[in-house]
């Protein structure tokens, strides 16, 4: 009996995320289920059209499960309580050569890393950056202006705010409004790590961050977060929530699905990058394939392809 080859879903055609919590994972019959071993329920979970998977402490996953999440392109990221922690992430399908030493060729050359950062702020802040000014320049203009974009927001849903204050070891130490916050952003970074995956980058090689293992990832998702996940943030904190954390998981997932997301983050990273005007290297005939391969166009550019 011979079985039908998998074919990835490109991550513009999936769903954001799922967070499991309490639960063995396994592949039961061929499907991926969560199962709950006190009452004996099944949950099935469609791993193949998820961008990722956030495991909470409580969670077991056996091999074969996490086999058949890698073969399908969806990351699974191991996370703390409230998913505000990473602890660890699962890469699918491996990176390309030809697109890491790219990226790398753009942040190590200062005068190439620039043109990126400026572009970044273009795309962030919907004007061209200032002239002749430096990368730590760029990132103090834009610390000023993200402040005060906290401001406006907090005085929008009247919410107290005395600035972003959280401890990353400590949930329960941060107000309202900075749970809120760093509940939404670990959503975004989340569906954001598995699209530089996906695309083919690392993680770790950032522009206006650096030296942290997810400094690219931080770089993307800000380029979208103050349209996204912070304003759901603050109003959700407006309302006191006793849960704030479920109640922005549901929220985010929400407007990752009506801002279609997904759709943007690949070919946004491919634009910044693009700044840097260099090209992009020929893959070596060995080289790996994409994590998740987009079909070819059957015909030209303007024609819809299947």
């Amino acid at each position: 009996m011979s079985f039908i080859p998998l074919k990835p879903i490109p991550i513009k055609d999936r769903n954001s995320m799922i967070f499991v919590g309490m639960g063995r994972i396994d592949v039961k019959d061929g499907a991926f289920v969560v199962i709950d071993e006190v009452n004996g329920e099944r949950m099935h979970i469609p791993v193949g059209s998820i961008a990722c998977l956030m495991l909470e402490p409580g969670t077991r996953i056996s091999h074969a499960a996490v086999k058949l999440a890698a073969t399908t392109g969806t990351l699974i990221i191991w996370v703390g309580d409230a998913g505000v922690r990473l602890y660890s992430a699962g890469q699918p399908g491996g990176a390309r050569s030809d697109r890491l030493l790219y990226q790398a060729q753009l942040a190590l050359d200062e005068s190439l890393r620039l043109k990126v950062v400026r572009k970044m702020f273009e795309v962030r802040f919907g004007e061209p950056a200032p002239v002749r000014r430096s990368v730590d320049q760029l990132r103090g203009i834009e610390g000023a202006r993200v402040r005060k974009t906290y401001q406006l927001l907090a005085k929008q849903y009247n919410v107290q705010w005395n600035g972003r204050r959280y401890d990353p070891k400590d949930w329960e130490k941060g107000d309202k409004v900075n749970q809120c916050l760093s509940a939404a952003t670990a959503c975004l970074y989340g569906i954001t790590e598995a699209a530089v995956l996906a695309a083919g980058y690392a993680p770790a090689i950032g522009f206006v961050h650096s030296g942290k293992p997810l400094s690219f990832v931080y770089d993307i998702a800000d380029l979208v977060k103050f349209e996204t996940v912070v304003p759901v943030a603050f109003r959700i904190a407006s309302k006191n929530p006793y849960q704030p954390d479920k109640e922005i998981r549901i929220a985010c997932r929400e407007v990752f699905r009506t801002s279609k997301i997904l759709r943007r983050l690949i070919p946004l990273i491919e634009e910044v990058l693009a700044a840097g005007e260099i090209q992009l290297p020929t893959p070596p005939e060995d080289a790996q394939p994409p994590a998740i391969p987009e079909p070819e166009s059957m015909g030209d550019q303007g024609h819809r392809s299947k």
